[in-house]
Formats: structure tokens, C-alpha cells, sequence
């Protein structure tokens, strides 16, 4: 594959992810659609560093990965926490401003 084609990959995957942050109102699929695009960024990230040959665009791939997983943890806690709660899982209910 070129490079053209892996980051027209990653703008396709990136804006599937934006609209699912956009459109959803449930917890999970907001955080598997950031999770898209996180993973658009390091595939974007990755692709540009293997086609000029650097191996610091690997090492910075492996850092968001670790970014992403550490992201998940702190989404999931505080899911489970929201979910505890309040009862709904709901984007809208969960606003910590209504009291």
C-alpha cells in the first residue's frame, strides 16, 4: 500500500470515529468511537514514519498506544462509577450539573 492510500485509510477511519462521538448517546460506543480515532491518529503516525524510514514515529505509535489503553481504563472506571449512580448509561442523564 502507499502512502496516500493508509492515510486516506486513517481520514476515512478518523471521521467514522467523529461521528460516532457525535451521534451516539451511549457511553460505550462514545468511547469505542474515540477509540477509532485514536487508533486513525497512530495509523496516520505510523504510515508517515515508515515511508521516510524513522524510527521515532514508531516509538511515538507505541506511546499512544499505551495513551489509548490508559484511556480505556479511566473511561470504563468511570462508566461503571456513572453507571452505579445514576442507573442509565446515557450520555444526556449523566451530566453532573443537573443535580
Amino acid at each position: 500500500m502507499t502512502v496516500e492510500r493508509l492515510l486516506l485509510l486513517s481520514f476515512v477511519v478518523f471521521s467514522i470515529g467523529l461521528f460516532g462521538v457525535l451521534a451516539r448517546r451511549h457511553v460505550i460506543a462514545i468511547l469505542l468511537s474515540v477509540e477509532l480515532m485514536f487508533n486513525a491518529v497512530n495509523l496516520a503516525l505510523l504510515s508517515l514514519a515508515w515511508d521516510r524510514g524513522l524510527l521515532v514515529g514508531v516509538i511515538l505509535v507505541l506511546f499512544g498506544i499505551a495513551v489509548t489503553v490508559a484511556e480505556v481504563a479511566v473511561g470504563l472506571s468511570l462508566f461503571l462509577l456513572a453507571e452505579r449512580i445514576r442507573r442509565t448509561t446515557r450520555a444526556d442523564d449523566l451530566s453532573m450539573l443537573r443535580g
